[in-house]
């Protein structure tokens, strides 16, 4: 499928800033992320401020538990629905499906307000506002390769990887301060009626979307969401070039994992606040931009060229050297070498997975893809922290335990991206 308005023949950045139907939907999604950050920050706020009555009532006293509960409904969306959100993608218009997610998540966000202050009330319309989220990802990832030739797609997915990364930066730090402003100079329910307007503002940039897109031919047909699941599953099973750049990605997404609970006691090493982490995330995103701007310009001189084991090598040489890391500067110098090298597997490993899968099989594959990092995602969050508290109690120092961390996550990360090219690089080199 051609775009409708094919970019001009240069590959780069500067080729996709002009090309309208590509910004449409990049700045698009950005402000759903930035929306989809502001949104976790409100239900912090209103779980301390709104005066939800607890469910059940012997949670009157415990917060911890509250929050725990709304963080459960947030997340389980994610395993739950992420391929099933894939099949029902590939039966819609992309452009029709990513406008009615932002709709229909301003529409929720708006009716808090209006709605019983009980903690059940706000538990359920967190689990409905997540479960709308998970179409927003695979049809956004199916929508990329409709806005741009194949030429450009490892640059484009690049940008899309370091504008998620800003986006998840932006949100969360601008988040408590500007509900304090809205709330201050409006009322309390000018919260919500802000963070419902930025998924309105992200609908009308997506409907000024031009593409053309195939007939959505099995939309009217008997839905078999089974056999549609199992469709998915066969096709990455025979189609070894997606299914290996789909199991390099997750490898990456779990890194990025580790490293957000990380990178607290690590600032806290360098000179910043443990809640200024954000700082240090945010050097990984400036990183993947200019990832971004080198796979753009010279990503077509790179072929055949082992670009994920280098980005693997990359980060785990970056995670041993914040080991021994106590100034700022090359602590940032660090997280932006960092993030270059996720880019170098993420833009490579995405187009892939877009130039060579068939648009009606699109949704599947990327609800797939969806669901497995975003359980990838959940076990480094799980037992990082812990793993990282066990080791310095066991050493009995803080500093020390974080350093044998951080060396021993980075020889794992090297042996993890060798070995994944190993497995992966006779189907993977000729394509790249």
């Amino acid at each position: 499928m051609h775009p409708a308005s094919p970019p001009p023949d240069r590959s780069g950045l500067d080729a996709l800033l002009r090309n309208r139907p590509f910004l449409a939907l990049w700045t698009g999604q950005l402000l759903a992320q930035v929306a989809d950050k502001i949104f976790y920050v409100l239900l912090i706020i209103l779980l301390k401020t709104g005066d939800y009555r607890p469910w059940p009532v012997s949670w009157q006293h415990s917060e911890n538990s509250m929050l725990s509960a709304v963080m459960i409904a947030y997340t389980v969306p994610a395993i739950v629905f992420g391929s099933a959100a894939g099949i029902v993608v590939d039966r819609f218009s992309k452009k029709q499906m990513l406008i009615a997610c932002n709709v229909i998540r301003a529409a929720l966000i708006v009716a808090l307000p209006f709605l019983p202050k009980a903690f059940v009330v706000l538990l359920t319309m967190t689990f409905l506002i997540s479960t709308v989220t998970q179409f927003f990802a695979p049809a956004e990832q199916a929508a990329i390769p409709l806005t741009v030739g194949r030429e450009g797609l490892m640059s484009a997915n690049a940008l899309f990887a370091s504008s998620t990364m800003g986006g998840i930066i932006v949100g969360m730090t601008i988040g408590e301060p500007l509900f304090s402003w809205v709330k201050h100079s409006f009322g309390a329910a000018s919260q919500e009626f802000l963070l419902g307007g930025l998924y309105l503002i992200s609908a009308g940039l997506i409907y000024a979307m031009q593409i053309k897109e195939g007939h959505a031919g099995s939309s009217g047909k008997n839905v078999h969401p089974w056999q549609d699941l199992k469709e998915g599953l066969r096709y990455l099973k025979h189609n070894h070039l997606v299914s290996n750049a789909m199991v390099q990605l997750t490898i990456l997404y779990s890194v990025f994992a580790a490293l957000q609970v990380l990178a607290i006691a690590l600032s806290g090493k360098i000179g910043l606040k443990e809640t200024q982490f954000g700082f240090l995330l945010a050097a990984a995103g400036v990183g993947m931009v200019f990832g971004a701007a080198f796979l753009g310009h010279w990503g077509h001189r790179m072929h055949h060229k082992p670009l994920p084991l280098i980005g693997f090598l990359m980060m785990g040489f970056v995670l041993a050297m914040f080991a021994f890391t106590r100034q700022l500067w090359v602590g940032f110098g660090l997280s932006a070498l960092f993030g270059f090298g996720a880019s170098l597997i993420n833009g490579p490993m995405q187009a892939l997975i877009q130039e060579k899968t068939p648009e009606s099989m699109r949704g599947k594959v990327f609800g797939l893809e969806n669901n497995a990092i975003n359980i990838a995602l959940s076990l480094p969050l799980a037992i990082t922290g812990p793993v990282t508290d066990a080791v310095s109690q066991a050493v009995g120092s803080n500093d020390k335990g974080l350093r044998i961390v951080l060396l021993s996550l980075g020889f794992l990360v090297s042996v993890m991206g060798m070995a994944a090219w190993k497995h992966t690089r006779k189907v993977l080199q000729d394509a790249l």
